[in-house]
């Protein structure tokens, strides 16, 4: 599964080599919910637009949602952008799209996953929870 598609630009480049593959390829939309200029994502008012041209695509099934929170020292400061993508898909599922399904909804890291569980993520990201810090000096 691909968690961060956030164009029909990258959807259709996916498309075509999925096609190539005989394959149908999972994907995640990746929303910026916070609005952080850091970071990639289709804004929140912007996620169905781009999920209805996707949806489209043949070799592609849209699966869920995904977001990456800001950093911050107290998780429950990113409560509100993980309830609002939650919300986001369960308004999506209710438009019944063809080809997407919202049973995916991937937000929360180490610092935060407790929090996103607790408003709905169905998978978190916790790899320096298990790995540690990442050590950037040998590069």
């Amino acid at each position: 599964m691909i968690h961060s598609v956030d164009s029909f630009k990258l959807a259709k480049a996916i498309n075509d080599q999925a096609e190539k593959k005989d394959l149908v390829c999972n994907i995640l939309i990746e929303v910026n919910a916070a609005g952080e200029e850091s970071k990639f994502g289709v804004r929140p008012e912007e996620t169905e637009k781009l999920i209805r041209e996707i949806a489209v695509l043949k070799n592609i099934k849209i699966c869920g949602l995904m977001t990456i929170a800001p950093y911050v020292v107290d998780p429950e400061e990113n409560r509100i952008y993980f309830a609002q993508l939650k919300q986001l898909l369960v308004d999506i599922n209710a438009k019944n799209i063809d080809n997407v399904s919202m049973n995916v909804l991937s937000m929360g890291m180490t610092g935060d996953y407790q929090v996103a569980i607790e408003e709905g993520a169905t998978m978190v990201r916790v790899g320096t929870g298990i790995f540690g810090e990442r050590d950037y000096s040998k590069a």
